[in-house]
């Protein structure tokens, strides 16, 4: 028994250490859409970083993980404009307080094609509140195209829906 109870004990104290880590610090996540492509392919191993966000809010660029506001699952975007900032779309191009955005991440699989999403705005984002735009932008769900239920236009994220930044783990750089 004593093989036992140091068993049991190793259990508790590895869950004792993991569990609140992957609570409040991080925790693995995998890709499971191509709305990231060609920057974070589907299956790519990351890790959700808890941490920074508790500290600072997110900035222009950086990719976040937060529940949907039109379903239940997660969703991985690169935040694009931020509380006070006006975000307009035009044929595809974003413009940040009237000045394109230089996104060298983005790719559109239907460039000819005019989408619902490609032209908008302006609009200034609210306080608290986040736009967030797949880099695979014909094909990724998100603040270009959120509609509610009733069809409602939903354009921004809060920031008590977001999980963390999005980190590379460090052997994949």
């Amino acid at each position: 028994m004593p093989g036992m109870r140091r068993l049991l004990y190793l259990l508790a104290l590895a869950l004792a250490v993991v569990l609140p880590l992957r609570t409040w610090v991080a925790e693995p996540i995998t890709i499971a859409s191509p709305s990231m492509a060609p920057a974070l392919r589907v299956g790519t191993l990351l890790i959700l970083d808890k941490w920074t966000l508790s500290a600072r809010p997110p900035r222009r660029g950086e990719i976040v993980s937060f529940r949907s506001p039109v379903g239940t699952e997660d969703l991985v975007k690169r935040v694009i404009a931020v509380p006070g900032e006006t975000v307009e779309l035009r044929k595809k191009k974003v413009f940040i307080d009237g000045e394109e955005l230089r996104e060298p991440y983005v790719a559109h699989s239907r460039p000819e094609e005019s989408l619902e999403g490609d032209d908008f705005g302006p609009l200034t984002v609210p306080e608290k509140c986040y736009f967030v735009l797949g880099d695979n932008r014909d094909e990724s769900n998100d603040s270009s195209v959120w509609k509610t239920t009733s069809g409602e236009r939903i354009y921004y994220v809060c920031a008590e829906a977001l999980q963390g930044l999005v980190r590379r783990l460090p052997w994949t750089l």
